[in-house]
């Protein structure tokens, strides 16, 4: 299994040494602990460490700043790596998004203060936009941030925010200026080590991805250095978040990609195995039918996802077609979840095989880093010009 498409022009030899790396790690340190992380609903602090030594978070990181001043290929790497070991627990994802915003948006003082402790796992960070009330209308959030002299006061509220359990680092979508709609809202970092009025609602309980801590967050009178802006002014937040989604919609792409050449490996070698009347399941007809296409539909994907990853590598991903990508390869992966748990029989549904997991966990995709509705508005947007 590979992320890397043998023509990708994207790839260099770099890319294939991070990733023997990364591999191993994963082998050794994040695959045996897939299960135990499901049942406690969250990954240890101490894999965020040993991720931090090995450099597995410091690819797109420059070295001044405690990276390896790689480009955006790495975290795809590792995201990859990830997800076709059958993970969705570990947040890395929303790391990275973090990372990039401050790569793209940070002052040099917050560069210097943040990027060397999230690449390390000293911290991890979260992305908090979603509200009860907004889903993907992200410039109609209610959080507000009033200036108290030096300081912003947060109010407000956050929901189904990944890492919210673990975040040190916090990112924060907010109005600065109600009367302004989406130019009134700004990014904030809000660092949670001793945030008065700062407060995590309980782990919630998800359908899939139950090793990922999602929370509600609360915000009650939380000072904030004014510093701790995003960007050189306020009401540039909307903005920021429009031109990193590309990223973190190719994101849920290169996370389903892994996460079907996990589940077709998986599905092979168990209809390998599995007899039924007399011969291999893999042996009937209908079997190898269905891995046929699904295996066709992972290479179209991998291509489309190769060709998404240069793109941005170069600066050219647009938002239509980052869109594609997402809904593409979330779409594609819970056709193929659902052609794999079915090849598996009555074991497919008990939670003891990954496909499970894996089909649970699937789902999801569809809906975060903006519904597959929203994604084909998009989509329709660049063709009605």
């Amino acid at each position: 299994m590979s992320l890397f498409k043998p023509t990708a022009n994207w790839v260099t030899d770099e890319h294939q040494m991070f990733a023997e790396m990364a591999n191993r790690f994963m082998d050794d340190e994040l695959v045996p602990n897939i299960e135990r992380w499901n049942q406690n609903g969250m990954v240890d602090r101490e894999f965020w460490n040993r991720a931090g030594d090995m450099g597995l978070m410091a690819g797109a990181i420059a070295e001044e700043y405690g990276g390896v001043g790689g480009g955006i290929g790495f975290d795809a790497v590792t995201m990859y790596g990830q997800a076709a070991r059958g993970d969705s627990g570990w947040g890395f994802g929303i790391q990275s998004i973090v990372v990039h915003y401050l790569n793209a948006y940070g002052s040099e003082d917050q560069k210097h203060k943040w990027l060397p402790r999230l690449a390390s796992g000293e911290m991890v960070g979260a992305l908090a936009m979603t509200e009860p009330g907004t889903g993907s209308d992200v410039q109609s959030v209610r959080t507000t941030a009033d200036k108290d002299g030096n300081s912003y006061r947060l109010n407000g509220s956050k929901i189904f925010i990944t890492n919210g359990q673990s975040a040190d680092l916090i990112l924060v979508a907010a109005k600065t200026d109600k009367s302004q709609g989406s130019k009134g809202v700004s990014l904030i970092a809000v660092e949670t080590e001793g945030a008065e009025g700062f407060r995590r609602g309980r782990n919630l309980k998800k359908l899939g991805m139950k090793a990922n801590d999602t929370a509600e967050l609360f915000f009650e009178d939380v000072k904030v250095p004014m510093t701790n802006l995003i960007g050189p002014e306020e009401g540039q937040g909307f903005y920021q978040m429009m031109k990193q989604l590309p990223w973190e919609r190719l994101t849920i792409g290169i996370m389903a990609l892994g996460a079907i050449d996990f589940a077709i490996a998986e599905t092979v070698r168990y209809t390998q195995e599995r007899k039924a009347f007399g011969q291999r399941v893999m042996d009937f007809q209908n079997t190898r039918f269905k891995l046929a296409e699904c295996k066709t539909k992972a290479e179209v994907l991998r291509s489309f996802v190769n060709d998404c990853i240069a793109q941005l590598e170069a600066g050219t991903l647009d938002a239509a077609t980052a869109s594609m990508v997402k809904y593409w390869g979330s779409e594609v992966q819970n056709e193929i979840m659902h052609e794999c748990l079915q090849l598996f029989g009555g074991y497919g549904f008990m939670m003891e095989y990954p496909i499970a997991r894996l089909y649970a966990d699937a789902r999801v995709q569809m809906i975060y880093g903006g519904t597959n509705e929203i994604m084909k508005e998009l989509i329709a947007r660049s063709l009605d010009k």
